[in-house]
This record gives structure tokens, C-alpha cells and sequence, in this order.
């Protein structure tokens, strides 16, 4: 097994760096979606997010069951808490920022709402048409398709939800969690048949070491459901997992968003300037978000990025001031670091930028084969458009406060 780059940080590092990975997960749509507006309109970028969600959630939902061993026993039957802990790490549903809150009646029935929407304070301001995309277009089958991953008899519909009567009303929105035998099956798109045959999908990762003694965190997600997850109670060989996970969903996720688009796109140009554009806009602010958690360099930034992680995906050294990325997996599947190389180089150059303005990079090698190195600048560089386009959602300042992790028992 490749060891994980994340396996250096301390325990409260990584407590640290998973809710923030978890949200830069979230922003990948805030990024990627602008671009699909400006070239297909409204009505076709809901739709794209739709195919995107759909084709990679179940696939990530399972992999994170089996990584923290809550997955049910026979594939398919799990309950209501199993769903409800698979959508507390998942990129769609980064803590506080989409502040769920949980009910559970039974294994059967559950319901949940939201204190805070992070996403609808994007999306309200662009009006009552953007509302109703994100919150009936696309939240319908994407739910839908979440709960899949842990039972296909599942159905979660809304109590309520936007457009708001009034800027006061909470919560945001609510909905039920049903499991019941004559629902029928929910089956997967297109889509997820294309992504499930990627690297990304079936790629393996150290596993949990659950030998850790009293003290030293849990190394799994069995028992009670828990109000809030507190990152700090795990284990530091579960974070690392936890963290190349995340990695990885926010990889499939972006993996689907580019079948998505090579449906629509003119020309392979047209996919790779928007695909880069998406890149280039997270990629800024989930450096900045990361620096400014850990306080780590622009180099240290690159590394821990999830550009180039988990490192059993993306085969890159770094080493005395400079970057080495080799051809593996990720080159395979066409994935984010496919992007970069000798004149792809403005996405990392928003790493880099938004840690230290006084920074540039130089790549030389080959498409897949290159090395980068951070050079200085005489003057500080100006924000790319894409990051600030990223930096209209409300995500990118979002600051995460301490929680309180009280079990959740059927009421």
C-alpha cells in the first residue's frame, strides 16, 4: 500500500482537516456549476448536477460503510441510521455548513431538516428559479440516489422545503426517510455504470488500524447515531482514512461531472477549459481553507491538497522545494491532476496564490510526467476569476464551531 500523505499530521490536525475537506467537497459545485450556467443555461447545468450526484454518491457512500464498518451485512438492507451516518461524511452534506439534524423513530423511519442550508444562502440571492432547481430539480433524485447506497427501498420526500416565505423561516427544510418492501427499487443512472469501472471506484486504501488502546480515539462508526460527529474522538489511523475518503468522493464526484459534460460539450477544447475552470476555482479557496486551518506553506498546502490526494491515486513526491507527479491511477481515469502539467499550470497556481500572491510555478516534463517548482514573484498575483467565482458561495468563509456529539436513540 502507498502511505497516506496525510498519515504525518497529528490527531488534532486531522480533527482539524476532515470538516474542512468535507466542505471543500461541497464547494466543487460552486465552482463547477457557474460554468455550466454561462454555457447550457439553468434548466441543463440542474441536470448535469443531478448526473454528477447520482453517479458517484452511492459508489463513495458504500466505500465510507466499509471503511468505518457500519455497512449492513447483506448489501442493500441497511435502515435509517445507516443512511443517516453516510450522509454526516458526505461531501453533499459537510457538517454545520448543511446542518442536519436527525430523527430516528425506528430502523425503518427517520426523519431529518436542515437549521442552516448552506447551499440555499448561495443559491437564494440568483432567485426563486435557482431555488427551485437545487431544491426540487435536483435534491429529489439525488437523495433518492444517495440512500440507494444503503438500501434501494428507501424513499426520502419533502415535509416542507424553498422557496422560503420569508428570509425567517426555519427550518429550511425537512423531510421524512421511509424504508418499506413494496416501494419499488431504486435504480442507479447511466452514469454510475461508467464511474463505478473507474481506478477511483475500486482503488484500495490502508485499512483502520483498530488496535488502538483506551484514549487513543475509535477506530469505527458502529453503535449509536450521533448528533454531530466529533472528528476528534476517532482514531488518528481512522482520520487518515476518513480524510483519503473524502479525497476520493470529492475525485468521483468530479469524475462523474466530466461524463456529464462530455455529453454536452462541442468539443474535447470545450470539456477541457470548462473541466479546468472547475479546477481552478476550488482549488484556490480549498487551499486557502486548508492553510488556514493548519497553517501550513504553499508547498505543504499543494501536498495536503486534494489535488493530489489520497496518494494511492495520485503518484506525486515532494521534495526539497519542488513537485513530482508521475503517471498513475488519477492519469488513468482523466482526473483532476490530468489538468495540470507544462502549460496546464493555473491550477496550481491557485494553490500556491492563495497561500503566498508572492509565488508562481514552473513545470517542465511531460503531459503526465513533470516536475513543478514554486518560484517568486515581484509583485503579488491578482485572484484568478474562477476562485472568485468560487468565493461568491458563503462556504468559503464558513467558519466550523465546537459541537457537542450526543447519541441519537428512536423516539
Amino acid at each position: 500500500m502507498t502511505r497516506s500523505r496525510y498519515a504525518d499530521l497529528e490527531r488534532d490536525e486531522l480533527a482539524r482537516l476532515v470538516p474542512e475537506l468535507l466542505l471543500i467537497g461541497q464547494l466543487i459545485d460552486r465552482s463547477g456549476m457557474a460554468w455550466c450556467i454561462s454555457a447550457f443555461g439553468r434548466e441543463e447545468m440542474a441536470r448535469i448536477a443531478i448526473e454528477e450526484w447520482a453517479g458517484s454518491s452511492p459508489i463513495y457512500t458504500r466505500r465510507m460503510q466499509k471503511a468505518l464498518r457500519y455497512a449492513p451485512v447483506t448489501p442493500g438492507t441497511g435502515d435509517v441510521v445507516t443512511i443517516f451516518k453516510g450522509l454526516q461524511l458526505d461531501i453533499g452534506a459537510p457538517p454545520q455548513f448543511m446542518d442536519f439534524r436527525y430523527t430516528v423513530h425506528d430502523s425503518w423511519h427517520g426523519e431529518f431538516h436542515l437549521d442552516h442550508c448552506g447551499a440555499l444562502m448561495d443559491v437564494e440571492p440568483m432567485g426563486e428559479d435557482y431555488v427551485r432547481s437545487m431544491c426540487h430539480d435536483i435534491e429529489d433524485p439525488t437523495f433518492d440516489a444517495t440512500a440507494v447506497a444503503s438500501n434501494p427501498k428507501a424513499q426520502v420526500r419533502p415535509v416542507h422545503r424553498p422557496p422560503r416565505s420569508s428570509p425567517d423561516q426555519h427550518p429550511h427544510c425537512a423531510w421524512t426517510v421511509i424504508i418499506d418492501e413494496s416501494y419499488p427499487s431504486v435504480e442507479g443512472i447511466p452514469a454510475l455504470a461508467q464511474v463505478e469501472r473507474t481506478r477511483a471506484a475500486s482503488l484500495l486504501l490502508d485499512p483502520i488500524d483498530e488496535s488502538a488502546g483506551p484514549g487513543e480515539g475509535r477506530a469505527d462508526y458502529t453503535g449509536p447515531l450521533l448528533s454531530d460527529l466529533d472528528f476528534a474522538a476517532f482514531s488518528h489511523s481512522a482520520l487518515v482514512r476518513i480524510a483519503d475518503e473524502v479525497c476520493l468522493q470529492m475525485h468521483l464526484l468530479n469524475l462523474s461531472f466530466l461524463v456529464a459534460l462530455r455529453a454536452r460539450c462541442d468539443t474535447d477544447e470545450q470539456l477541457r477549459e470548462m473541466a479546468t475552470k472547475q479546477l481552478v476555482g476550488v482549488a484556490g479557496i480549498a487551499a486557502e481553507r486548508i492553510s488556514r486551518a493548519l497553517g501550513t506553506d504553499a508547498l505543504r498546502t499543494l501536498e495536503l491538497h486534494p489535488l493530489l490526494n489520497p496518494a494511492a491515486y495520485v503518484e506525486a513526491q515532494v521534495t526539497d522545494g519542488t513537485l513530482a507527479v508521475t503517471a498513475g491511477p488519477a492519469h488513468e481515469d482523466g482526473a483532476w491532476i490530468s489538468l495540470c502539467g507544462p502549460g496546464a499550470v493555473r491550477p496550481l497556481e491557485a494553490v500556491v496564490r492563495a497561500v503566498d500572491p508572492l509565488l508562481d510555478v514552473e513545470v517542465t516534463g511531460s503531459d503526465s510526467d513533470w516536475v513543478a517548482t514554486l518560484v517568486p514573484r515581484t509583485e503579488a498575483a491578482t485572484e484568478a476569476d474562477e476562485v472568485a467565482v468560487t468565493r461568491f458561495s458563503t462556504g468559503s468563509a464558513f467558519a466550523f464551531e465546537p459541537r457537542k456529539s450526543i447519541p441519537i436513540t428512536p423516539v
